[in-house]
């Protein structure tokens, strides 16, 4: 019986271990992480960004420290992964929060000199207003995050296997969202109510090992963002509580956050049977999408993919509806890099996981676009979505 699926403390500690050893050349002191998703893929704890600042500290030797607010010591301690837990009462505070940063680069010994950091301080965000990193160590700090990101993009076994459970619980979302999508009823009340059965059947098969660790979306969901009729041909539209009609395009999106980790599912869809302009514009792109699936291969640039499926917009003339890249890379974050797209020069690996999205948007006929989430295997990729692509299975009856 499947008794976990997060990611191991070994794991975790063996990514900080791998961070140290691809910056020992720069002769660093330690470093230091503000990111919440570097925090949560370096140590597993995730929280949610404030104005007060959270920070995690890699000692040269290894030695793991957090500093939290008080707000946030007992979950802090449970994790049981850190070596020191340093805390504040609150921010701005008297003393001020920062003290407790000072406080965990001295005892790692982290002052003066060199270290690494994902950016030069807590960013202002939420209403934080700070010293910088540089200010508070009195040293230099060295970007780090291009070393992280490479880190990232080589998804482990274990974070495959998520991504894979994300997979199974968009699907079903997807899936009860285009049953319960007819004329007369609004985008709202369809999602919500596919997003909750969804969530509640995840969380009947596999709610004892399962934990979010998201602070964005909630858990199993699937809805259109608005993308529905004429605003189907907006790639990125919010959601408006649009009432569906017949002859709507429709572009949805589904996923789940498992225990941070996500892929991506998208389809179009029609209410009631598309013109035959609006089924030439779904062929094209799914055969976009085909071509980039085929240019996807250990070895080749992340821009070879994106120009095989440009070189189709040209042969067939479909560049006035061109809008977005091919696609970009999906872990903990719903986009990471690197991206598919014609200037990201990035060798293709095993272990990558891409989202694979080309679209095409038309203001008078929609927007066309799937999205599907691929691993790549040492000879080609698999795809982990597996929802129907085809035009006939993907058109709701009136």
């Amino acid at each position: 019986m499947l008794t976990s699926i997060a990611i191991a403390p070994e794991e975790h500690r063996a990514r900080c271990d791998a961070l140290l050893e691809r910056v020992a050349g720069e002769g660093l002191s330690g470093v230091v992480l503000f990111d919440p998703y570097y925090v949560l893929y370096y140590a597993g704890f995730a929280f949610v960004p404030t104005e007060r600042p959270m920070a995690l500290l890699l000692g040269a030797e290894g030695t793991r420290a957090l500093v939290v607010p008080r707000l946030e010591v007992e979950h802090a301690e449970a994790k049981g992964v850190f070596d020191r837990v340093e805390h504040y009462d609150e921010y701005p505070g008297d003393p001020r929060s920062e003290a407790a940063i000072e406080r965990a680069l001295d005892a790692l010994g982290m002052r003066g000199g060199k270290l690494g950091a994902d950016q030069d301080g807590y960013p202002w965000i939420l209403g934080y207003r700070g010293p910088t990193l540089s200010e508070l160590s009195g040293g230099t700090v060295v970007r780090v995050a291009a070393e992280i990101e490479e880190q990232m993009a080589i998804k482990s076994d274990a974070e495959i296997a998520l991504i894979k459970e994300s997979v199974r619980w968009g699907n079903l979302a997807h899936r009860l969202l285009q049953r319960y999508t007819r004329p007369g009823v609004t985008e709202t009340e369809v999602q919500q109510r596919a997003s909750n059965e969804a969530t509640f059947a995840m969380l009947d098969a596999i709610g004892e090992i399962y934990r979010a660790q998201s602070w964005g979306r909630g858990l199993a969901h699937a809805g259109y963002r608005g993308q529905i009729g004429r605003n189907s041909a907006i790639p990125h539209a919010l959601a408006g509580n649009i009432v569906f009609q017949e002859g709507d395009v429709l572009v949805t999106g589904a996923s789940a956050p498992v225990w941070g980790y996500l892929s991506e599912l998208e389809r179009t869809m029609f209410v009631g049977e598309p013109t035959d302009d609006q089924e030439r514009m779904f062929g094209h792109m799914k055969a976009l999408q085909e071509v980039a699936f085929d240019a996807i291969r250990p070895g080749a640039k992340c821009s070879d993919v994106d120009k095989a499926v440009r070189s189709y917009f040209a042969h067939h003339d479909l560049f006035a509806h061109w809008r977005h890249h091919t696609g970009h890379a999906i872990g903990l974050r719903y986009h990471e890099g690197p991206f598919l797209d014609s200037a990201d020069d990035t060798e293709i690996r095993p272990g990558m996981v891409f989202t694979v999205e080309p679209g095409l948007y038309a203001p008078d006929l929609g927007g066309f676009r799937h999205s599907d989430t691929v691993l790549v295997t040492g000879d080609g990729i698999e795809i982990l979505t597996y929802y129907p692509r085809d035009l006939a299975s993907l058109v709701i009856p009136v």
